[in-house]
């Protein structure tokens, strides 16, 4: 021991009576047990049990039983911990209400879905484990005790490791990001937030190179016809031309193509509301997912593709289109009864992309 630590120190230390302050109190009476399992949709669900083992009542701090209120789990990569995305809470000091109480024998079973609150991008080696700790783990009157006396609880699991293969690169080398697998919650140059699981960041993935397809296919179309050399397709979708309108029509289409192909994007996945998508037009390029785009087909009528097309038109950078009117009926009425503002409309611009049923 040092001669330059003070004499009642080394006292205290040589009668082992000074408590460290970081020392960390485990509970013996509750088992913890993790299961891990990779879904064939990308996703990563994680079964937590938590066992009162003793023959009197556990309490649990309820935070820590919740992953939408705390970073609950220790996910590592090839041995380095990966991003969590989620929330982190200034609270006030726990009351005995906020404790989960288990009784001798019960047990408390809680599913988690992992890849929306960690970078579980990448491919590779991963190995989660249930770890918590704090001050009031099992008891709101531990904030009490004197500080010199105050002990880290800590609760643990087994350790699961796994392969993951990441989520799928297609679509990925888009945009001035790196292609060919995730940085981050980033995959090339789409990134995503509002907690998009793994099956989510497929699909968007996969929407942006369908789109890509139906864009294409647009601006292929609006090249090989001009003014005076429209079809039924364009005429069904933004009715009689003229050299400026078609100019126009060219364009947005052009403009549109360049966003897909050439810039950076961010798609989130919080709306819950039951429209397809939105966004705020003075901020490109990022786009909000509701639970219409979900359900919908990639390709088709009102598709995830063409929904990506009608979102990106309504950026300034972009197209700067409007919502006019919405549907199928409505754009083709408009088509006829006000040719400009057809081309002002997000949803004419998605039918002509989308072309269902195909007209030529």
């Amino acid at each position: 021991m040092s001669k330059h630590l003070p004499k009642l120190f080394q006292a205290l230390c040589a009668l082992g009576i000074l408590t460290v302050f970081n020392a960390q109190a485990g509970n013996k009476e509750l088992d913890v047990a993790l299961d891990v399992a990779a879904q064939d949709n990308g996703n990563v669900t994680a079964t937590l049990q938590i066992t009162n083992t003793g023959k009197g009542t556990q309490k649990l701090l309820s935070w820590y039983a919740d992953l939408e209120e705390e970073a609950i789990f220790e996910v590592k990569r090839n041995g380095e911990t990966v991003s969590f995305f989620g929330p982190h809470y200034k609270r006030p000091a726990p009351e005995d209400k906020d404790f989960i109480k288990l009784k001798s024998g019960e047990t408390i079973s809680r599913t988690f879905e992992l890849s929306g609150l960690y970078d579980l991008s990448e491919a590779g080696t991963y190995e989660i484990a249930y770890q918590v700790k704090s001050f009031n783990l099992f008891d709101a009157n531990n904030g009490q005790i004197k500080k010199q006396q105050r002990q880290v609880e800590a609760l643990n699991s087994n350790a699961v490791t796994l392969w993951l293969d990441g989520i799928s690169t297609k679509g990925s080398g888009n945009g001035k990001g790196p292609g060919g697998g995730g940085s981050g919650d980033c995959v090339g140059g789409t990134c995503f937030t509002g907690r998009c699981d793994n099956a989510q960041k497929n699909d968007i993935l996969s929407a942006i190179t369908a789109a890509d397809q139906i864009t294409n296919d647009s601006v292929a179309y609006l090249a090989s016809h001009s003014a005076n050399n429209t079809s039924a397709r364009y005429q069904t979708w933004f009715g009689a031309a003229t050299s400026a309108r078609y100019a126009k029509a060219v364009a947005n289409f052009n403009a549109i193509n360049d966003a897909i192909d050439n810039q950076d994007k961010t798609f989130d996945c919080s709306c819950k509301k039951t429209y397809y998508a939105y966004v705020y037009p003075n901020q490109p390029y990022t786009v909000y997912l509701c639970r219409a785009f979900w359900s919908a087909p990639e390709l088709g009528t009102d598709s995830r593709a063409g929904t990506i097309v009608h979102e990106l038109s309504h950026f300034t950078a972009v197209a700067g289109t409007d919502d006019v009117v919405y549907g199928q009926s409505g754009a083709k009425s408009l088509a006829i009864s006000d040719p400009d503002q057809a081309l002002n409309n997000a949803d004419s611009h998605e039918y002509f992309a989308e072309n269902t049923p195909k007209q030529n």
